[in-house]
């Protein structure tokens, strides 16, 4: 008689109450940061700000959304890059409609997921493709914030006058670090060895961690780091040209806007200053505490321009007009991507084979499980999990997340 296999640990859901305790403390902090931080820290008052704001033609207005609208669909070509047979059109449609829901929420990104995965699946992508779709496509966003700030140092010091000593070493630190975190994924990506290596390197440093609080034999970031290589390769293979250049039109589109946003409010800032506040703000969008990172990154990119020599009040200003563009519209058009999804076509969503949702570290079990069935045959392998043959992208389309704004 064979032993029963114990039970797999299914992780408990938050419960209602600390969802919705997280989302008032959430937007509570937002609302303090916007209401009060932001004109302290940037040494003005909301009335100034006001009147600035008043000064902006509505026809200006309407013009900077078109930006907004071109910056989305650029977008566009990162999230079919990453899924083959996902169009513009449902690109979009997801992209807004998950945007909109993690713009609501603290740390939204895991219910924008929620969403694109309803949305998704109901065109009929499978749930592997889905998830290696947002795997690729939060690389890729992780690598793109990382690379921002490393450019605006570069552009900083090529045209920024007096700079501090302490800002000088924390940017020479960041562009080190940042330079070797992307040689670190690239090596991943290229070697298998090197994907081993940093795999095991990881498990050691945490393995004392895992142990004491009693999941260590659950977890390894060996198996994860190959199984994620094999995904991400997958992809990137055929798609890495689309992504790289759906982001590049994203952030150059939203800087453009940035500087226009400077522009009309008579912010005169060196571009290279301007891009480092920028790219401030766009690395601050991942904080999870508020909605979107909304109420930080406008307090820290006023201040940054502040502290570069910008008029208080019309820094403040050209920040808040573009956080309307970058954050505020993106939920009316979420609520138009959710209504066009209920419009468009659906399909039946096909069943996983058992084979992809099984990932690296549970082939063990697999393979015991097995052993214990003496009734049944040996049959021929299949495939594994991340081959090319039976991995990503080859059962249809999958689904990434949300743009990174």
């Amino acid at each position: 008689m064979s032993t029963p296999a114990a039970p797999r640990t299914v992780p408990r859901r938050p419960s209602r109450l600390r969802q919705v305790t997280r989302m008032v403390l959430g937007l509570g902090l937002a609302a303090s940061l916007l209401v009060w931080g932001l004109p302290y820290f940037a040494k003005t008052s909301w009335s100034e700000v006001f009147t600035v704001l008043g000064s902006v033609p509505l026809a200006t207005a309407a013009g900077l959304m078109l930006l907004v609208l071109l910056g989305l669909w650029s977008y566009t070509f990162t999230l079919t890059g990453s899924l083959h047979g996902l169009r513009h059109y449902q690109a979009l449609i997801v992209n807004v409609a998950g945007s909109a829901v993690g713009n609501l929420l603290p740390g939204g990104g895991a219910a924008g997921l929620a969403a694109t995965y309803t949305i998704c699946r109901s065109w009929g992508f499978s749930r592997r493709d889905i998830s290696t779709s947002a795997i690729v496509t939060g690389v890729w966003n992780v690598m793109a914030r990382i690379v921002l700030p490393v450019i605006a140092i570069v552009g900083l010091f090529s045209g920024a006058q007096n700079i501090p000593k302490a800002l000088a070493d924390a940017a020479l630190a960041a562009t080190i670090s940042g330079v070797a975190i992307i040689a670190v994924f690239v090596s991943v990506l290229a070697s298998e060895r090197a994907a081993l290596v940093v795999g095991q390197g990881i498990d050691k440093v945490i393995r004392p961690l895992t142990h004491r609080s009693g999941r260590g034999s659950a977890m390894s970031v060996r198996a994860l780091v190959i199984d994620l290589r094999a995904r991400i390769n997958d992809i990137v293979r055929t798609g890495w040209l689309k992504l790289t250049l759906g982001l590049v039109g994203y952030f150059t589109v939203y800087f453009v806007l940035f500087v226009l946003c400077l522009r009309i409010t008579n912010v005169d800032m060196f571009y290279g200053q301007a891009f480092a506040a920028y790219a401030i703000g766009r690395l601050l969008t991942a904080v999870g505490v508020t909605p979107g990172g909304l109420g930080v990154t406008e307090l820290a990119t006023a201040a940054a321009l502040v502290a570069w020599g910008a008029h208080p009040a019309n820094a403040t200003a050209a920040v808040v007009l573009f956080s309307v563009y970058t954050h505020l519209m993106e939920i009316p058009l979420g609520a138009l991507g959710w209504l066009a999804w209920l419009a468009t076509p659906k399909k039946e969503t096909p069943e996983d084979h058992p084979e992809e949702e099984a990932p690296e570290d549970h082939k063990e079990e697999e393979a015991s499980a097995a052993a214990e069935t003496p009734a049944s045959p040996p049959s021929p392998a299949s495939p594994a999990a991340t081959s090319p043959d039976g991995g990503p992208g080859a059962s249809g389309p999958g689904r990434p997340p949300r743009h990174p704004g």
